[in-house]
């Protein structure tokens, strides 16, 4: 038998030998544990190291990008330094900023492809809009410099009048008449605002726009296709007369005549108002525009928009309801039902029947500004009849950039750069 003694060191040595085990259980767990542990962690740190690689390649690269954007705009900006010796007048960088209460928000008018608009009171009182080029514009120096080098040598009633320009600081900016009714848009396609636009005030209106590409095709000191006439670049100054605007796509050639004609790889402009040679071929002349001002003309009488809300609520476009009621003699459904009838339905049918002729698809049967001007005003002129306009199925095939803007056919703009 054990005395007392040996059985308590026989009960201290069981404990100390399960003490010693569990210890070696929780080593061998723990080994284990950090080995899994271990293993597992490798991919995450692998993964966390190729993603911070990836993003501070992808952020060199984009510094890279934005270093080297800026150095060919500075250069740009650089070349435009010349324009100082012109006549245009040019303003310095604090003067617009006084006049703009530095760009306000209260002061912003709107933004295009170009860049935001803002309206300014120079300090005499008069009101301007500052045309600013955004950094992230679509457009850019060549178009500025072509808007610059354009307007400074045109004068007529019904085109927006350049008052000067700013370059400095790496803003370049035009400065132009303020016209507190702004665009024809902003009323035509206003549901709330149509009413306001009479037929005597419609048809000022497609006279006015008539009148002033009339200058721009034949009258002035150079050719100019603007070959971006739409409703949008047509302001209204505080008696509603028109004013062409946006000059940043035009195209100038020295010589005159009506059989100026452009191929080109970049097509600018906007689809639903483009002729059809040139959305699909490139090729442009004057006629371009005579299509560009049927359009705004069918859009002016109607009040409804050559888009892709209009395609897509009646199957077709406004140039092809047009056709269709013009041919059924229901010329009168096509009139915009916030005129209330009240208007002169030969000078109405006159307008038509011109729209029509302008937006023939062959360019040689559309007729030349001038006569588009005397077919307006004379109620003696017999006026031929119109062939059918074109059916646009083509246009399908071509795919428009999209924009911040209403996307649809005609509110697709295209900025590339096309030096003249």
């Amino acid at each position: 038998m054990k005395g007392p003694e040996q059985e308590g060191e026989g009960v201290a040595g069981s404990s100390s030998y399960r003490f010693r085990h569990r210890r070696r259980l929780m080593d061998a767990t723990t080994a284990t544990d950090s080995e899994h542990s271990s293993h597992n962690g490798m991919p995450v740190m692998v993964s966390t190291l190729v993603v911070v690689i990836v993003c501070t390649l992808f952020y060199c690269v984009y510094c890279w990008r934005w270093r080297k954007r800026n150095d060919v705009r500075r250069a740009q900006t650089e070349s435009l330094r010349p324009l100082s010796n012109s006549d245009l007048p040019i303003m310095d960088l604090s003067s617009v900023y006084e006049a703009t209460n530095h760009f306000s928000k209260e002061n912003k008018l709107g933004e295009g492809g170009f860049g935001p608009v803002y309206r300014g009171v120079l300090g005499g009182g008069a009101e301007i809009a500052v045309k600013r080029l955004s950094a992230r514009s679509r457009q850019g120096v060549a178009e500025f410099r072509n808007e610059v080098e354009l307007i400074a040598k045109l004068q007529h009633r019904n085109l927006v009048r350049l008052l000067g320009c700013c370059v400095e600081r790496e803003e370049n900016m035009l400065i132009y008449e303020y016209l507190p009714n702004r665009s024809l848009d902003a009323f035509l396609f206003d549901s709330r605002k149509s009413a306001q636009l009479d037929w005597k005030m419609r048809h000022n209106i497609i006279l006015g726009i008539a009148r002033g590409l009339l200058y721009l095709h034949e009258d002035s000191c150079l050719k100019v296709i603007h070959r971006d006439i739409k409703a949008s670049n047509v302001l209204l100054d505080n008696k509603m007369n028109p004013k062409i605007s946006d000059f940043g796509m035009a195209k100038i050639f020295e010589e005159q005549g009506n059989e100026v004609n452009s191929n080109t790889s970049h097509v600018v402009g906007t689809y639903g108002y483009m002729a059809p040679e040139y959305a699909m071929e490139g090729v442009f002349s004057v006629k371009s525009d005579v299509f560009s001002l049927g359009v705004l003309m069918l859009e002016i009488l109607s009040g409804q928009r050559n888009g892709a809300m209009y395609l897509r609520d009646h199957q077709q476009t406004l140039i092809q309801d047009a056709w269709k009621l013009w041919r059924e003699d229901k010329a009168a459904e096509f009139m915009d039902a916030s005129l209330g009838g009240s208007y002169s339905r030969e000078e109405a049918w006159r307008c038509f029947h011109v729209g029509l002729l302008c937006v023939q698809e062959g360019p040689e049967l559309r007729p030349t500004m001038s006569n588009v001007v005397l077919m307006l005003i004379s109620h003696q002129m017999q006026l031929p009849e119109p062939a059918q306009s074109p059916l646009f199925t083509r246009l399908n095939k071509v795919s428009a950039p999209e924009t911040t803007k209403t996307q649809s056919v005609n509110d697709v703009s295209i900025s590339m750069i096309d030096p003249r």
